[in-house]
């Protein structure tokens, strides 16, 4: 039976990982802040789908804790299939408002924490012959948005440099690139729910479709005809159009953990 370890797994899209995994019968390794929500999870979990949940609280800006998962993710007696680095959050202001250490704390989530935890479970997988890692980016990846937009480029960058250095080992890496997703995403971060109702992804279908893409190998995974367009666009138009702001209405700013 296999084994997956979910960062940000008690909402939004983490949580829908963990359920639609755990529907399949994987064994799940549960990585978030929130103790109690995370045994809340777990125990719904156990008694949905009568598989082993096990709970690791970590606030992955914390690097000791970030540590402690990453040796989780890396012990060879208890190996991860699956990695799904999905934990991470937005600033409400703008680089030039917020804190330094605001701004830190974004990067230690959504970059470091994917690298650290991408690192500690490669040599693993390899070792095996078999494996994935599965990390969450953005369509926002692919505009010019401030520090959030930059860390996903990082994260869909990197993973597809980790693909192609991966290729033929049994083992494969997919950014997930969502747009607009209908989580507690945008609640969390005092965000309004800008755009056209028709630029909102529903949770379960995009998670569903994003495993389906892992499990054909495909190193980008874009949910929605919608974003798929809007990324084969936003690959070919000149940089400064999207530098200006000229693509950034209607703005796949994603909504999730």
């Amino acid at each position: 039976m296999a084994t997956a370890l979910i960062t940000g797994a008690t909402a939004g899209i983490g949580h829908e990982f963990a359920d639609q995994l755990a529907s399949r019968g994987h064994d799940v390794v549960l990585v978030a802040r929130d103790i109690e929500r995370l045994h809340g999870v777990a125990d719904e979990l156990r008694s949905r789908y009568a598989v082993s949940v096990e709970v690791l609280p970590a606030d992955l800006s914390d690097r000791d804790r970030l540590q402690v998962v990453a040796e989780r993710v890396a012990d060879p007696e208890r190996p991860v299939d699956l990695l799904v680095n999905n934990a991470g959050f937005a600033l409400r202001s703008g680089f030039g408002a917020s804190s330094l250490a605001d701004e830190e704390r974004l990067l230690d989530v959504l970059v470091r924490a994917v690298l650290v935890l991408s690192h500690a479970a490669v040599p693993a997988m390899t070792a095996r012959g078999h494996g994935a890692v599965l990390n969450v980016s953005s369509v926002a990846g692919f505009l010019a948005m401030g520090t959030y937009s930059a860390a996903k480029s990082w994260v869909t960058v990197f993973t597809e440099s980790l693909a192609a250095e991966l290729a033929g080992t049994g083992v494969t890496a997919t950014a997930l690139c969502p747009g607009f997703t209908r989580t507690e995403f945008h609640e969390r971060a005092g965000l309004s729910r800008p755009g056209p109702g028709f630029l909102w992804l529903d949770t379960p279908e995009l998670v569903s479709e994003a495993l389906s893409d892992v499990a054909a190998g495909r190193v980008l995974s874009v949910p929605g005809g919608q974003y798929r367009a809007m990324v084969g666009l936003l690959r070919v138009v000149p940089r400064s159009l999207v530098r200006s702001g000229g693509l950034r209405r209607p703005g796949p700013t994603p909504g999730r953990d």
